[in-house]
C-alpha cells in the first residue's frame, strides 16, 4: 500500500479515491501487452498487403491456389493474435485499476486497518477500510403476520407506509421514513417477517447496527367513531358498552374495529354523542338510573354523567379519521 486518500471518519462519495497500491508491475505487464499488440497489428497489415497481392496473381495466373490459400490463412491468423492481444490489453489495464481503490458507494469510511507500506492481498478478509452508507438508511425490523395484510394495504395507498425510528431510551424520534420492501416468507419460529424502511439521514442520527424501535401506522379509519378504550367491556356474547339515556344505563352490544390503549373504533352499536360510561361500569346493571352531572373532562369529553360511582362521557367522531399506531 503506497497512500491513503482520506480520513477516518470522513463522508466519501461514489467513485472517490481511498488508497493506492504499487502498481509499477501492473504497469510494466501493461505495456508488454501493449507492445504485443502493436507488433500482431504491424504483421496483420503485412499479411493483409500479401493477401491483395496473392489475390492479383492468382488472376493473372502466376500464382497456384494453393499459395493463395496460405496468404487467406496467414491473415485470419494474425488476426485472431490481435483480437487476443486486444483481450490482455484489456486484462492488463483492469489489473491496473485494482492499485487505486474507489468508494463503491456514498458513505461514511471508517478506521483504516492498513497503513501505507504494509503489503495487501486480494485474499485479506479484514480488506482496508469499511464504507458504510449513511444517507438514506434503512431499518429492517419484524412484524407479526397477523398485521402484514393491513400494513400492505396501508403501504399501497396514498401517503401510507409511514415509519417513526425513535430512541428505545429516551423516545426521541430520530427519522421518519417509508416501508419499501417485505420479505417473501414468514419465520415459523416467530410468526414474524421482515420489513424494510428507508430513512433520510442527513442528520446523522442513525448509524448502521444501531438498534431502534419503530412506529408504524397500520391503516386509518375514516371519518371513524371512537370512544375511550376503557368503556369498552367484555361480554360472553361480545363486546358492550353502557349508554346513558334518559338517565338510565343500558347494555349495548358493539362491533369493533381498530383499538389501541386509548381509543377504539366502534363500527356498530352506537352513534355520535351518545353517552357512554368509561368509569365504574363494573359496578352498574342494565337498567339502573343515574343522575347526570356536568364535571370538566378532557377535549373530547363534553359532559360526564355518575350512577353509583360510575362515570360517562360521550363517543366522538374525529373529523379525518382515527389514526392506528403499532
Amino acid at each position: 500500500l503506497t497512500s491513503v486518500e482520506f480520513k477516518e471518519g470522513d463522508q466519501v462519495s461514489a467513485g472517490q479515491l481511498l488508497a493506492v497500491i504499487d502498481d509499477r508491475a501492473a504497469q510494466a505487464a501493461l505495456a508488454s501487452t501493449k507492445a504485443e499488440l502493436a507488433r500482431d497489428e504491424a504483421q496483420l497489415r503485412a499479411a493483409e498487403q500479401d493477401l491483395l497481392r496473392g489475390q492479383e496473381l492468382v488472376s493473372r495466373g502466376a500464382v497456384s491456389q494453393a499459395a493463395m490459400d496460405k496468404y487467406v490463412a496467414a491473415a485470419d491468423q494474425y488476426r485472431a493474435m490481435v483480437q487476443m492481444d486486444k483481450a490482455k490489453v484489456k486484462s492488463a489495464e483492469v489489473a491496473v485499476s485494482y492499485t487505486r481503490i474507489a468508494s463503491p458507494v456514498s458513505g461514511r469510511v471508517g478506521i483504516r486497518r492498513i497503513d501505507p507500506g504494509n503489503v495487501v492481498r486480494t485474499s485479506d478478509a479484514n480488506g482496508l477500510v469499511t464504507v458504510a452508507q449513511v444517507d438514506p438508511i434503512s431499518v429492517v425490523f419484524p412484524v407479526a403476520q397477523a398485521a402484514l395484510g393491513d400494513l400492505r394495504t396501508d403501504v399501497s395507498s396514498a401517503g401510507g407506509g409511514l415509519v417513526e425510528a425513535f430512541d428505545r431510551m429516551t423516545g426521541e424520534v430520530l427519522a421518519i421514513g417509508h416501508i419499501t420492501a417485505f420479505d417473501n416468507t414468514v419465520d415459523m419460529a416467530t410468526g414474524t417477517a421482515k420489513v424494510r424502511a428507508e430513512f433520510a439521514n442527513k442528520s446523522d442520527l442513525l448509524s448502521p447496527g444501531q438498534f431502534v424501535a419503530v412506529r408504524i401506522r397500520t391503516g386509518i379509519s375514516q371519518n371513524a367513531l371512537v370512544v375511550p378504550t376503557v368503556a369498552v367491556r367484555p361480554g360472553l356474547e361480545g363486546n358492550y358498552v353502557f349508554r346513558i339515556v334518559n338517565n338510565v344505563a343500558e347494555r349495548v352490544p358493539v362491533t369493533l374495529g381498530y383499538a389501541d390503549d386509548d381509543v377504539t373504533v366502534i363500527t356498530k352499536g352506537l352513534n355520535v354523542d351518545d353517552m357512554v360510561v368509561v368509569d365504574g361500569a363494573s359496578r352498574l346493571n342494565p337498567g339502573a338510573a343515574v343522575t347526570i352531572k356536568e364535571t370538566p373532562q378532557a377535549d373530547k369529553a363534553k359532559s360526564a354523567a355518575a350512577a353509583t360511582s360510575s362515570y360517562a362521557m360521550p363517543s366522538g367522531g374525529l373529523g379525518g379519521g382515527a389514526l392506528g399506531m403499532q
